[in-house]
């Protein structure tokens, strides 16, 4: 097995502030932003209000701004 290309299913988790609960085994999860599998051993960065999960800091931050940009008029 591939480690930036894990076969198997993939896992249903909820997202705690410093853990994450598994609610389907699975082998990886998908990354909200870029739609990349991150193995479960590798997920480090998530939202726990919005329930996703991001392959890393820089698509961590991309969804940040998104939900938070100020409205333009």
């Amino acid at each position: 097995m591939n480690k930036h290309d894990p076969g198997g299913s993939e896992a249903q988790l909820r997202y705690g502030d410093n853990e994450i609960t598994i609610l389907k085994q699975g082998l990886f999860v998908l990354c909200a932003v870029s739609g990349e599998r991150i193995p479960l051993d590798e997920l480090r960065y998530w939202s726990v209000d919005l329930q996703e999960a991001y392959r890393g800091p820089a698509e961590a931050t991309q969804r940040w701004k998104e939900t938070h940009a100020e409205p333009k008029s």
